[in-house]
C-alpha cells in the first residue's frame, strides 16, 4: 500500500528575520521565486524577510506574503531534490491554508501572492479600526472555554489541541476573560502579543473585503485534498473553497480537527513547510510516533528529501 503524505503550511507567528534567505542563496529555483515575488508586489519583500527589522516583518501585510513565499520556496526545493512525489492532502494554519491551496494548484503563484497581500492589508486595517486582543487558554476543556467566551462576549479563535484554545475579541473583554478563567476550570490564561483580534467578529471588515477579492481570483479544483480550517473537513468545490477562505478570517480555526482528519485519511508522513516547527509539534503531541519533518532551510530540505526517498523506495 502506498504511503500517504500530508503537507502542513505555517501560519502567522512562525516568521523570523532571515527566513528563506539560505534557500534563495543555494537554489536558483528559490532565488527566482523570491525575485518574482518582489516584482509582483512592486516592493522589496525579501529585504524585509532577510534583514528585518522584526517589527516590520511582523506587520500582517508583510508577514503573510513572507510566509507564503518561504513555504512555497521550501516545497519547490523539496520537489527539486526529491522529484515529484504523491501528496494525499494538505492543511495550513490560518494564512497557511492559502499557501496550501497554491501548492495544490488552485491558483498560480502570482495570484495567490496578491491575494495573501490583500488579506494581510485587510486584516491590518481591521486591527487599526478596532481595539482587540487574544489570549491562550491552557489546560481547559473546549466546552468550558466556550462557556467563558460566551459569558465574556468574546469569540473562540483557535482550537489547536484539546488543552490549547485561543480566544479573541475586544481587548477589555479578553482581559476580563483572562481574569476569571480559573473559575471555569482553565489552568492558565495568558494574553498574546498580537496586533488585534484575529478570527473574531472584529475582523468583519476584512471578511467583506476579502470576499470581493476572492470572486475576482481565477481558481482551479485543487490537485489534492485541502482540509479547511473552518470545517476541519475536505473542501471540494470552488464555491465552497471561496466561502471557507472568506469565513476563515472571522471563524474559529479548527486546527485540531484538521489534524484529526488527516490522520483519519491514513496519513503517516507529514512535511511542515516554512519557518519553525510549531505545527509538527502540535501533531506529535496529538499522536506520538508519527513521521514529521520540517523544512525551512538547506539542511532540513536535504534531510527531508533523504528520509522521503527511503519512504518512497
Amino acid at each position: 500500500m502506498p504511503k500517504k503524505i500530508a503537507l502542513l503550511f505555517a501560519g502567522q507567528g512562525a516568521q523570523s528575520v532571515g527566513m528563506g534567505r539560505e534557500l534563495a542563496e543555494n537554489f536558483p529555483l528559490a532565488h527566482n521565486l523570491c525575485a518574482q515575488a518582489d516584482e509582483i508586489l512592486g516592493r522589496q519583500l525579501t529585504e524585509i524577510m532577510w534583514n528585518g527589522p522584526a517589527e516590520t516583518l511582523t506587520t500582517t501585510s508583510n508577514c503573510q506574503p513572507a510566509l507564503y513565499l518561504h513555504s512555497l520556496a521550501a516545497l519547490a526545493v523539496v520537489r527539486q531534490l526529491l522529484g515529484d512525489f504523491p501528496i494525499d492532502c494538505a492543511a495550513g494554519l490560518s494564512l497557511g491554508e492559502m499557501t496550501a491551496h497554491a501548492a495544490a494548484g488552485m491558483f498560480d503563484f502570482a495570484s495567490g501572492l496578491k491575494l495573501v497581500q490583500k488579506r494581510g492589508e485587510f486584516m491590518d486595517e481591521a486591527c487599526a479600526a478596532t481595539l482587540g486582543g487574544m489570549a491562550a487558554m491552557i489546560g481547559g476543556q473546549e466546552n468550558d472555554v466556550r462557556r467563558l467566551a460566551a459569558d465574556q462576549d468574546v469569540d473562540v479563535a483557535n482550537i489547536n489541541s484539546p488543552g490549547q484554545i485561543v480566544i479573541s475579541g475586544e481587548l477589555a473583554k479578553v482581559e476580563a476573560a483572562v481574569g476569571v478563567a480559573k473559575e471555569y476550570g482553565i489552568r492558565r490564561a495568558t494574553m498574546l502579543n498580537v496586533a488585534g483580534a484575529y478570527h473574531s467578529r472584529l475582523m468583519e471588515s476584512a471578511y467583506r473585503k476579502l470576499g470581493e477579492v476572492l470572486l475576482e481570483v481565477e481558481m482551479q479544483i485543487p490537485q489534492f485534498a485541502i482540509i479547511s480550517n473552518v470545517t476541519g473537513e475536505e473542501v471540494d468545490t470552488l464555491p465552497e473553497i471561496r466561502r471557507t477562505l472568506q469565513e476563515q478570517v472571522t471563524a474559529t480555526v479548527r486546527w485540531y480537527d484538521c489534524m484529526q482528519r488527516m490522520l483519519a485519511r491514513g496519513c503517516e508522513f507529514f512535511i511542515e513547510l516554512g519557518p519553525g516547527n510549531v505545527l509538527g509539534g502540535l501533531l506529535l503531541r496529538t499522536q506520538k510516533g508519527l513521521n514529521v519533518m520540517s523544512v525551512s532551510d538547506v539542511e532540513s530540505a536535504h534531510r527531508c528529501a533523504t528520509q522521503m526517498r527511503a519512504v518512497l523506495a
